[in-house]
Formats: structure tokens, sequence, C-alpha cells
């Protein structure tokens, strides 16, 4: 009966949030990243690692909708490199060679022939379309913080309940454990770790351990407090029936107190998968998360390093902008679940 009351009371908080217009622009665009995300290969009109060196920063490419004074199908001019009188590279674009945009052939949402050129956001330092990077890069540095966040907090969660509802010498030696934990920062246990990783490893082996690492640093702070929770769910008269009814510890921790703890968790998952998007962001970004030319949106942004890289292709940012985005809509949505938690918070 607790269980499903919990489950129940949790539904009616997610109802209720989700009527808030703020939490549904975050949801939406939050659900449209992941799609695009999940659809890259399809939308993607290149491969994240298709490059044309001659095209090192190229601008966003202009679609053309009129062509010798006549409305025709959308087409691009081919793109001409070249430098002007302060030798400053420009491009320019060749009408003499147009090239049509092509929708729903070889299996992309839209393209155009070869050598012809779509950037849609512009290019990279290798020639390599942005847009198509983005695409692939959300892959990466969305599922990472995600993943990261859902391994930890179930780290967190399982030994914070043992704990509490145990107490005792297990409590002491996993709450030791966990200050051991938190006596180092965060960020500096993630570069120690990061360092113990072979530099020879694959881009999927970096990414599981990145994952890994991520995982290690969040898990103990949650780990006290939902003790702390378990620590008083454990003297409830229910959980004292459900040890007479014979149920196993495993049982009544899984079915009377994890469920307790459950909008703590919600509210926690919500404000901690940021911080985990920024950490492989940084990681990335210093060149110990994943490695070129596998993209994400954190590696994507060692591009804007330069002053005066920013100032002739300002759209090299566009990566940080996402995941300020992103950043900005998990914390709306944290924000949002823990006012409907709160039992002062007016729902009316």
């Amino acid at each position: 009966m607790t269980k499903t009351k919990t489950s129940n009371h949790l539904m009616h908080v997610v109802i209720q949030v989700s009527r808030r217009t703020s939490v549904r622009i975050a949801g939406g665009i939050l659900l449209a990243f992941y799609a695009l995300a999940i659809l890259a290969n399809c939308i993607a009109p290149y491969s994240f690692d298709d490059e044309d060196r001659r095209l090192s920063y190229a601008p966003p490419t202009v679609i053309h909708w009129v062509n010798e004074g006549k409305l025709s199908p959308p087409f691009v001019y081919a793109i001409s490199d070249g430098f002007d009188q302060y030798h400053r590279r420009t491009f320019t674009d060749n009408q003499q060679q147009v090239y049509p945009i092509h929708f729903f052939a070889h299996g992309k949402l839209f393209s155009v022939d070869n050598p012809g050129r779509l950037y849609l956001c512009g290019a990279d330092s290798r020639g390599r379309d942005l847009f198509s990077r983005l695409l692939y890069g959300a892959r990466i540095s969305l599922t990472i913080g995600l993943i990261g966040a859902l391994i930890s907090f179930a780290i967190g969660l399982s030994i914070g309940a043992i704990a509490g509802y145990f107490g005792g010498w297990v409590d002491n030696v996993l709450m030791r454990l966990c200050e051991a934990f938190m006596l180092v920062p965060g960020f500096y246990l993630m570069l120690a770790l990061r360092a113990a990783v072979p530099p020879n490893f694959a881009s999927w082996q970096v990414y599981v351990m990145v994952v890994v690492i991520l995982s290690l640093i969040g898990w103990a702070s949650l780990a006290r407090i939902i003790r702390g929770m378990s620590l008083s769910l454990r003297q409830r008269p229910y959980v004292d029936a459900a040890q007479l009814m014979g149920l196993s510890h495993w049982q009544i921790i899984t079915r009377h107190i994890l469920p307790h703890t459950a909008s703590y968790a919600l509210v926690a998952v919500s404000l901690t998968i940021p911080s985990y998007i920024l950490a492989e962001a940084g990681l990335s970004l210093l060149g110990l998360g994943i490695q070129d030319p596998i993209p994400s949106w954190g590696n994507m942004l060692a591009d804007s390093m330069a002053i005066v890289i920013i100032q002739s292709a300002p759209w090299i940012l566009i990566p940080g902008v996402l995941i300020l985005i992103t950043v900005i809509c998990f914390n709306m949505l944290g924000e949002a679940f823990r006012d409907g938690l709160d039992p002062l918070y007016d729902h009316q």
C-alpha cells in the first residue's frame, strides 16, 4: 500500500508540475534535443568526420530560392576560398556552380551532391559540417550526463538505504567510505580517475570510462541524505509490520524504504544531470574526455579557445550555447519538481 500511495503521489506531482509553462518549454526543448540526437544518422547531411580542409571555418551556407529571377527549388552555390588585401581568409559564392538541395535522398533528410557543401551552421577548423557534428555530439554529451547520473543515484540510493536500515557497524563502514569520497573535491577526483585510464583506449572505451568516473564522484552526498531518511523510515509502524510478516531485509528496503525516498531522488537527479553534462564538457575541452574526431559538445568547444578564431568564426561557439540551454532546461525541471514536492508549495 505504501509503495502504491507513493507512486500515486509522485504521479500527481508530475501532472501538476507539467502544467507550468516553463516546464513545458524546458521539457519540449530537451525532448527535441534527444530526438535529434537519436535521429542524427538520418538528419545530419554529412558524417561527423567528413572534412574538406580547403573550407576550414567556412561560414554558414546561404540557401537560395531564386535563380535567374525565377522562383526555384532550394539550392546553394559552390564555395570558393581566397584571401583579401589584408591576407585574411575569405569565402565567396561561385554562382557558376549550382547544387540543388535534395530531400529524402541517400537516406538523409536533406543533402547536396559532391563537391557541393551545405554548412547550415558553418564549418570547423577542418572543414567539417558543424551542424552534423552537433547532432552526433549530442549523443555523447546528453547520454553521458543522463546515464552517469542514473548510475550514480542507483549507487547512492542503495548504499544510503542499506546504511540507514541496518545501522551499527554497517552504517559506520559505509559512511566512512562516503566521507572518503567527499573529502576530495569532485573536479580533482574526476581528473585523478581520468588520469588512471590508459591513453590508448578506443573511443567507446573512453565513453564508458567517463560514465564510470562521473558516476563515482556524485553518489556519496546522495547516500548520506538517503541514509538519514532511512534512519527515520525504519522506525515507522509499517516497517515493524513488514518484519512481523516475515519479509526479508531486501524486500523491506525495496518496498517500504526506497519508495519513500523517491521524491527527493527525482529532484536530485534532475538537478545533478546538468553538472554531469558540464563535467563531461570540461573533461573533453581539456583533452581528457572524448577525443576528436568523435564529436562531443565539449571537445567541439576546443576550437573556440582562441579569441581571434571567435572573432572570425563566431559559429564555433554554438556547442557552448547548446550546453547552456540544456543545463538551464534541466535546472528548470529540477526546480519545478522541488517546488511541487515541497509540502509548503501551493499547487493551485
